[in-house]
């Protein structure tokens, strides 16, 4: 049986799943991004808790990241478009079905990264921060 940070993790990926970029966990970048974009969701670093007694609660704010990378002629666009498609589909469920507290991306930082002959890529890292509560630091 899965862990409730590996249940978040997942259902926040399962969400990302459905933008019409392809969605990764945990992969090396791909030789080709594929047309529509490509993103992929790293499981980042849960960090310290914040814990309460009585009863014993440990309350996390897991930084886990949203690798996004466009490539081609219309890349700004495509990267502006993705972005807002992120935005939107975490903004539509804070929750994420109730699993978190609260869900919130925050700003990227685009760079664009020179290709030896190809196109020039976009790409980012959009830190997510997921807030929930464990009764138990390896649950």
């Amino acid at each position: 049986m899965p862990t409730r940070r590996e249940t978040i993790l997942a259902a926040l990926h399962a969400r990302l799943s459905a933008l019409p970029a392809v969605v990764l966990r945990g992969d090396v970048l791909p030789e080709r991004v594929p047309a529509a974009g490509l993103l992929i969701l790293r499981d980042g670093e849960p960090g310290e808790p914040e814990v309460t007694l009585s009863p014993l609660r440990y309350h996390y704010q897991h930084r886990a990241e949203i690798e996004v990378v466009v490539q081609g002629s219309a890349r700004d666009a495509a990267f502006d478009t993705l972005c807002a498609s992120i935005g939107a589909t975490i903004a539509a469920d804070r929750t994420l079905g109730g699993l978190c507290d609260w869900v919130e991306a925050e700003a990227p930082r685009p760079v664009d990264l020179a290709v030896d002959g190809a196109a020039s890529l976009k790409a980012s890292v959009i830190p997510v921060v997921l807030h929930y509560t464990l009764i138990d630091p390896l649950g």
